[in-house]
């Protein structure tokens, strides 16, 4: 098989200027820390209200369970999580060509409402789906305090 240069057809001059193969380039590129923010990234989440609850549900593609975290501390709840980058052996793996799976990050927080109940959080993950349901705390029925007219 030919090899996929990009140089050869566009300016036969640069031949020996660049390096031939785009995938090294490409790799040059994304092996150097310039891009920060491909490093890190936020899941997608819906929040919404039914039947008493508040429901966030995160979509957490490649995350396994053991890898969240689940926090709630001063009215603050924080989901995160942290994937390392797996070494494997170059010669049994191959020659990269292309490698966007790295190691990643993110934290995404929410600030509760007052009143949501936050001692009875629960939380469910199956399938990439986080789903985080806050019950909303019980309302105090109002309190009918009779006064004494003198």
């Amino acid at each position: 098989m030919k090899s996929m240069t990009v140089y050869d057809s566009l300016v036969p001059a640069f031949n020996s200027v660049f390096k031939a193969d785009p995938f090294e380039i490409l790799d040059s590129v994304f092996d150097r820390d310039y891009f920060p923010a491909l490093s890190g990234r936020s899941p997608v989440v819906d929040v919404r209200e039914k039947d008493g609850h508040y429901i966030i549900d995160a979509e957490l593609p490649g995350v396994s369970e053991k890898d969240l975290k689940l926090e709630l501390k001063n009215g603050l709840l924080t989901l995160s999580t942290e994937k390392k980058e797996e070494k494997g052996d170059k010669d049994k793996d191959g020659r990269w060509i292309r490698r966007e799976r790295r190691e990643s990050f993110f934290s995404r927080s929410f600030e509760l409402p007052d009143d949501a109940d936050g001692d009875k959080i629960e939380a469910k993950f199956k399938d990439g789906l986080l789903t985080i349901e806050l019950p909303k705390k019980a309302e105090a029925s109002p309190k009918l305090v009779q006064i004494k007219v003198a």
